[in-house]
């Protein structure tokens, strides 16, 4: 594949679809690292998180008269 950027002169402007594929394939990028993030970290944090909090006893914060 030829390099699209080697096309773009320093005065020119970008052609739009050009400037589109770039813009997509940033979003796309961005999209799979928010993936990444939700089902690496923040998901087994969550369970974890759980399960921790099933095996503590629940504390009533009332004090009882």
């Amino acid at each position: 594949m030829e390099n699209p950027f080697k096309k773009i002169l320093h005065n020119e402007e970008v052609p739009k679809v050009l400037r589109e594929r770039v813009i997509n394939d940033i979003s796309l990028i961005k999209l799979s690292i928010d993936m990444a993030d939700l089902f690496v970290i923040k998901y087994p944090n969550t369970i974890g998180e759980i399960l921790d909090t099933e095996k503590k006893p629940i504390k009533n914060k009332k004090k009882e008269n």
